[in-house]
């Protein structure tokens, strides 16, 4: 049997799960020969390249993506043990990715770069070894802007909603016959099903659908084909630091749309403006906000899309708006709009037996928790919300933008459970912990508590939730956090039938 798609001369396009049935299909010892383009890198060609750090979310899909492409892939991790990371390793080694520890002796002499993010540090051994064999070291930004500058690239940005956008203009484009390639921040659920991380996919197409970071600042490196910039507001950095990188990926791209309700976007120039803005150039006739899912009707045609929530709203304008500069429109789209599946830990819902809806969301700044309880309220007009802030450093400078999105979302009757920060290794000051945001809210109507650990939370949980009641556990960076909700919902019945 073939694998992958025949050509001439007897050679074959691999792509996808192409990979995996091979390395399935083959027995250790058999020799494979793989002959791809290089990947040209500033002036450097490369057929190999080391990750370190390859079960981060914006490492491994780059991994993904190269493999996919038949480049050679190495990686190591500091969670390479971690019962949170298994399942990544098992699917990286399945497309023939070696993984190895992070002590330096995984880096392959036979690699023709190492490619790092922010989060790795000088003193990380894999840089050392990569120094002393004299191995050009990349950042995964650099690597990224080498392959947005050889494709048809479509540029996702924005403080929040990103991932979720970048698969919606994904799916709809497939579903439009651009067969286009994929490089997100988040699996997509469709991806998923297919057996695959779902974080990255090579199409068929020069399009590429990539989603634009802006937590370091390394987007301004960028020069998309097309870029869509959906908010602004305070994450990683303030206001106008943010702002300032997305001017910059405007002036980049050949053609940008932009959010024409977000306050700040509207004083950047913009190719197409789209919302219920007068601003809006691209604007919706109607739209509907139902307990599960949201309807906007435009130029004749209604896109049903299966997601709650304001937010989501705002998601699929941006989203509508780029799929009709690149020709998707009418009754396809409207089908694909309705059929959409969503991205990993984006307000996933289970049942439980006890009538308890349970959602697992990525939440993680005072933005995307406001628009998470918001989406959350559909569902019950009780929310317990369960939050782990990740990072000293983030959670030091977000603290009073969390107490103040706390004290406005959450109502009587509410409660709220702060887990320890998360840490994910690495210098850092911990001058700060979840105690001074629940201090910091003062007296409020809602019942708000740290708790020393998960198994104090699950106590807590397990005494106070009742049918009806809505528990929302959000944060971010944390790979054990979908297995917390799991046990949430084991706790609580396990998951409903029906």
């Amino acid at each position: 049997d073939f694998v992958g798609t025949p050509l001439s001369q007897g050679c074959l396009v691999l792509r996808n799960q192409d990979m995996v049935r091979l390395f399935d299909l083959v027995s250790a010892g058999t020799l494979v020969y793989i002959d791809p383009p290089p990947m040209i890198i500033g002036e450097k060609r490369c057929r190999s390249i080391h990750f370190t750090g390859i079960f981060g979310t914006g490492m491994s899909a780059l991994a993904q993506y190269l493999r996919f492409q038949g480049i050679a892939v190495s990686g190591s991790d500091r969670l390479l043990a971690s019962e949170d990371t298994a399942s990544m390793r098992q699917s990286l080694e399945g497309l023939g990715c070696a993984i190895v520890g992070q002590d330096g002796s995984g880096v392959d002499r036979d690699a023709d770069a190492m490619c790092i993010s922010t989060a790795i540090e000088e003193s990380n051994p894999d840089i050392a070894a990569a120094r002393a064999r004299g191995l050009p070291i990349i950042h995964r930004s650099d690597l990224l802007a080498a392959i947005i500058a050889s494709r048809q690239t479509i540029a996702v940005a924005g403080t929040s909603g990103k991932s979720t956008v970048t698969a919606m203009i994904f799916e709809f484009l497939t579903a439009c016959g651009k067969s286009p390639s994929l490089i997100s921040g988040a699996p997509l659920r469709r991806l998923e099903k297919q057996g695959l991380i779902g974080n990255a996919w090579s199409g068929g197409s020069d399009l590429l659908i990539v989603e634009a970071d802006e937590s370091d600042g390394s987007l301004v490196k960028y020069f998309p084909e097309a870029a869509v910039i959906l908010n602004v507001s305070k994450d990683h950095k303030g206001v106008e630091e943010i702002g300032g990188f997305f001017k910059q990926l405007v002036s980049n791209a050949s053609w940008a749309a932009l959010n024409a309700d977000d306050p700040i976007l509207r004083a950047l120039p913009a190719s197409v403006r789209y919302g219920r803005d007068d601003s809006a150039s691209w604007r919706p006739d109607r739209e509907e906000l139902l307990p599960v899912s949201v309807k906007l009707f435009r130029n004749g045609i209604e896109y049903h899309l299966p997601l709650p929530g304001s937010h989501n709203l705002e998601n699929l304008r941006g989203a509508l708006c780029v799929c009709g500069h690149f020709g998707c429109e009418g009754p396809v789209l409207a089908g694909a709009v309705r059929t959409f599946e969503g991205v990993a830990r984006r307000f996933a819902v289970t049942r439980t037996v006890q009538g308890v809806h349970v959602v697992d969301d990525y939440a993680h700044n005072p933005a995307k928790i406001a628009a998470a309880v918001s989406a959350a309220r559909g569902a019950s007009d009780r929310i317990i919300a369960v939050y782990q802030p990740h990072g000293f450093v983030s959670t030091r400078f977000l603290r009073d933008a969390y107490i103040a999105t706390f004290r406005s979302v959450l109502r009587r009757h509410d409660s709220l459970y702060l887990l320890p920060i998360y840490y994910a290794g690495g210098t850092v000051n911990k001058d700060i912990s979840s105690a001074d945001i629940v201090n910091g809210l003062g007296p409020v109507s809602f019942h708000a508590q740290v708790v020393r650990d998960r198994d104090e939370l699950m106590t807590g949980l397990q005494t106070e939730a009742r049918s009806g009641d809505c528990i929302l556990v959000m944060g971010a960076r944390d790979p054990s956090l979908p297995a917390l909700v799991r046990k949430i919902v084991e706790q609580l019945g396990g998951e409903a039938v029906g």
